[in-house]
Order: C-alpha cells, then sequence, then structure tokens
C-alpha cells in the first residue's frame, strides 16, 4: 500500500509519521519551494499531546512550547468570568502545550525526513488535478522549478493541504464557498515580561471585541521572560469576505484604538500590541460541514476536510487526531488484506460527524460563550461573578465542550494510545 499526502502541514506531517511507523509506504507533496517557520502560536490539547507522544516527540514539544497551566475568561473590564487548570495540572496524562506552529511544523518535518527519507517528500509541488481508476490514483503535479508536469502513482490520494484544499476544489468544485463571520483577526507575536505563572492563557472581552493572549516558548520562559502569541479581534461588518490578501501584514492603526484602555492590574494589552514587530490580518472565516469527505480512493484530513474558527484550540488537535484514526483504518485494510475503500469510508464515518459538530459550535463561540453571556448579562461588569453566570453552568460549558471535541478526562482514560 502506498500513501499520497498533497500537504506537509501539522496533519499531513501528522499522517505521513503514522503510517510509516505502521509500516505502510508514504510520499509527501507539497507546494512551497521550502517550508519556513511561518504563523503564530497554537494550542495543542491533551488528545493531541497524546498521539506526537506516541510519535516519540514529547520531548521535543516540551522543549519548545510551553507546558500550559490555566485557561481563564475575562470580560472587557478584565473581570474574571472562569478560570481553569489545563493539561497536567488539571490531573491529565499530558500536557497542554502552548506552541508557535511553526516550531511544531519544523520539528515534524525533521522526524518525517529522518524516519521517511528526505526523496520521499517533495516539495515545491503543487496538485493540478488527479484521476482514480479500480486500483489507485495517478496524480498530476505541477513542478514549481521549471513549471513542468509531474505524473505519481499511489494507492490513496489524502487532501491535508488546508483550507484553500486543491484537492477538495477538485472533490467539490460547486457551492463550498467560504463562510465570512464579519470578525477580522489580526494576530502577532511580543517578547515581554511573563503575566500571571508564566504559562497561562487568557481571552478577554466578547464576540465582538476580543483579546487572546499566551506564552509559547520554552527557552524564553526559563529565562523569565515570554514570547507573547496574541490575537485582536473585531466585528467589521457581515458583508462579503474580503478579497485581500487573508495573510496580510497591516499597521496596528486599524485596530489599537479600541484596545486603549485595556490596561488592567495584571496585563497591559495596548503595550503587548505596541511592541510586535509585526501584524497580520486575516478574516475570520471557516466552511459549512461538507456531507462527504471521501470518494473512491481519495479523502480529506485537517483543514481541508473541516476548517473551524480557531475557538476553543482545536484546529491542529482535529487534523492530528483525523491523522490517527485514518492511520489505523488503513493498517487494518493492510493487514487483513480487505478494501481500502471501506477503510476510507470508515474513517470518513468517525471523524467527518465529530469535527462538523465543532464547526458549528465553534460558530456558537464554543467553551467562549461563557464571555458572550456576561457581556449579555452584565455588560457594565459585575462585582460577583456567581450572580451573573452560576458555577455549575460554566462548568457545564466547559465539560460539554470538552466532551464534543475528545478531551474531556473521562474520555481519554482508558482508551488506546
Amino acid at each position: 500500500m502506498k500513501i499520497a499526502i498533497a500537504g506537509a502541514g501539522i496533519g499531513g506531517l501528522a499522517l505521513a509519521l503514522m503510517l510509516h511507523k505502521r509500516g505502510i509506504e508514504v510520499e509527501i507533496w507539497e507546494s512551497v519551494e521550502q517550508i519556513r517557520a511561518l504563523g503564530v502560536g497554537i494550542n495543542l490539547l491533551p488528545h493531541a499531546t497524546r498521539e506526537i507522544t506516541e510519535l516519540g516527540l514529547q520531548d521535543t514539544l516540551a522543549e519548545i512550547g510551553v507546558q500550559t497551566s490555566t485557561l481563564a475568561y475575562y470580560n472587557k473590564f478584565g473581570q474574571q468570568i472562569w478560570s481553569e487548570a489545563r493539561g497536567l495540572a488539571a490531573g491529565y496524562e499530558w500536557p497542554q502545550f502552548s506552541i508557535h506552529r511553526g516550531a511544531l511544523q519544523m520539528a515534524l518535518l525533521h522526524a518525517a525526513g529522518e524516519r521517511i527519507g528526505h526523496d520521499r517528500i517533495h516539495l515545491g509541488h503543487a496538485i493540478e488535478s488527479f484521476a482514480q481508476e479500480a486500483n489507485g490514483v495517478t496524480l498530476k503535479l505541477r513542478r514549481r522549478s521549471d513549471e513542468q508536469l509531474v505524473e505519481s502513482r499511489a494507492d490513496v490520494l489524502v487532501g491535508a493541504d488546508g483550507i484553500h484544499s486543491c484537492v477538495r476544489r477538485c472533490l467539490h468544485p460547486v457551492g463550498d464557498e467560504p463562510r465570512y463571520s464579519g470578525r477580522m483577526l489580526w494576530r502577532a507575536i511580543t517578547e515581554g515580561s511573563p503575566f500571571a505563572d508564566g504559562k497561562t492563557m487568557f481571552m478577554a472581552g466578547h464576540q465582538d471585541q476580543k483579546f487572546v493572549c499566551y506564552p509559547i516558548s520554552e527557552p524564553l520562559r526559563r529565562q523569565g521572560r515570554s514570547l507573547l502569541n496574541w490575537i485582536a479581534e473585531l466585528r467589521v461588518g457581515d458583508g462579503a469576505l474580503p478579497a485581500t490578501d487573508w495573510n496580510r501584514k497591516v499597521d496596528k492603526s486599524v485596530f489599537a484604538d479600541r484596545f486603549a484602555d485595556w490596561k488592567w492590574d495584571w496585563i497591559d494589552i495596548p503595550s503587548v500590541i505596541d511592541r510586535a514587530e509585526a501584524i497580520y490580518e486575516f478574516p475570520l472565516v471557516d466552511r459549512d460541514p461538507l456531507p462527504r469527505w471521501t470518494v473512491g480512493r481519495v479523502t480529506l484530513l485537517g483543514d481541508a476536510a473541516h476548517p473551524m474558527y480557531p475557538i476553543g484550540s482545536n484546529g491542529s488537535a482535529q487534523a492530528i487526531l483525523d491523522a490517527r484514526y485514518l492511520a489505523d483504518c488503513l493498517e487494518e485494510a493492510a493487514l487483513q488484506r480487505s478494501d481500502i475503500g471501506y477503510a476510507l469510508k470508515e474513517y470518513e464515518a468517525e471523524r467527518l460527524p465529530r469535527t462538523a459538530a465543532i464547526v458549528l459550535r465553534n460558530r456558537m463561540n464554543g467553551p467562549e460563550q461563557v464571555m458572550q453571556m456576561a457581556e449579555q448579562r452584565a455588560p457594565n461588569g459585575f462585582t460577583n461573578i456567581e450572580q451573573v453566570i452560576p458555577l455549575a453552568e460554566r462548568e457545564a460549558i466547559s465539560l460539554r465542550y470538552k466532551r464534543l471535541a475528545g478531551f474531556d478526562k473521562q474520555s481519554l482514560q482508558g482508551t488506546k494510545p
């Protein structure tokens, strides 16, 4: 069995490593000619960390990423709505890591090169089309270096090529446009002094005005400093999706005035914004859940399958879980010499409804809905959060989302790694 993976992002690389561990031949095709440590921070929840640990890479994560201790929500006045321990501090067997996306991708790429072979990772090759036969898939790719068409054949093609997936577009050419929320994100990284214990992640505001911040560098944390990943979010309208670059560099003047008075005794948000070296703008978009990911011997994974709002720290985690289940299904098909198409449908039957539910729940603000509830019930602030949102209600919201996303402790206890 030979598996072709379109895309060398986190999901594609994780899948490649998992397939290699199971003795399945794999080739990766990536459109960019050079992979660089781009992006900003992400969070790996315990169920995703468990899968990375199974690949023997937890020590690598621990060297570069911060083991998140706490997640806290605040209103626009800096008053705490909810706080909970995370990862090891919450009693999980595996940490939650706050980590630079590019650093994680480069760690996975390095491992893939060593284990699978650098000659199996083809950079600068963009998929243009594919054709299916009874027992395989033929890929046609454009080689960036000379613009020549290259052909390759595999038993299965997995589209792990992101929100702008070519594979997804080939499978679903019409009626699958991005859905714009009317909200814009500005993302950046700022080096500075740590807040709280130096391992805390916080979110403040509500769905129309929000600020998210957390540290992502363990080496800097050990020096008593913080590399702070932050996101400022504002509702800018419910019109058409902006036609501009989705990752363009902008000046802080575009949004910073809306956060000018967000100075609290434990953090100065205007100062964090001011000291960022570069700020990038993204529209908050997702896509409607698909009726199917799999057509014949072609399927989707990660953002190509289920792009979702960055709420609840689930994007990369769900891509890694996709990879684990797909690798298990393909391994069983290889061992039993059973139908590969059935294995792909089994993967889809398990993962599509789960991730579709997360996409839809994230549109409702996921676990962050406690911030919106505080804004609606106490727009001028509060003296006692218990009178605004009782503890039992806050706990229920948190647990419901963990169960939905598959990282509540009960779901993880006793399940095979």
